[in-house]
């Protein structure tokens, strides 16, 4: 599992931009840019789109002051859901990334097996990544959310 001070994987992650496929290359997506990724277990549900995405719409203004290059939102979902959940939550300011296969996130160490639910998806965090490296990490206990809010980085920050 990914863990302070390592260097993201490398790896691709998909987006939506005006009907339009991006592929973003992860050396180059936090190249020379202070990020904070969270990452939710699915686009539309419950606890994400009531609480997590929602705080960092809120929060955006505030994590750019603090020196936020770019906030990113990850889920184990392709990037049309990515690219609708976004614009059904407000969130025009934060990059929503899809991880379709799950691989970038099976990279990271952070996966979880949801079975019935979803299958494979990514655990509940945030991370602020400096030039490609973690400088913080925010991992949830299973079915918590606590310390991935958006509060909570920019504390951090």
């Amino acid at each position: 599992m990914i863990k302070l001070n390592d260097k993201m994987p490398i790896g691709h992650l998909q987006q939506l931009v005006d009907g339009n496929m991006e592929t973003h290359n992860t050396p180059e997506l936090f190249a020379n840019r202070k990020t904070v990724l969270f990452a939710v277990p699915g686009a539309f549900t419950p606890t994400c789109s009531a609480a997590h995405l929602p705080g960092y719409v809120v929060k955006a203004d505030e994590l750019f002051e603090k020196g936020v290059d770019q906030i990113i939102c990850l889920s184990v979902n392709d990037a049309f859901v990515m690219a609708a959940w976004g614009e059904a939550q407000n969130a025009e300011q934060i990059m929503m990334l899809a991880d379709g296969d799950g691989s970038y996130t099976k990279a990271l160490g952070l996966e979880m097996d949801t079975a019935g639910f979803g299958g494979l998806r990514s655990k509940r965090y945030a991370m602020i990544i400096d030039n490609g490296v973690i400088t913080s990490l925010f991992i949830e206990n299973p079915k918590e959310f606590e310390v991935s809010k958006a509060e909570v980085v920019l504390n951090d920050l």
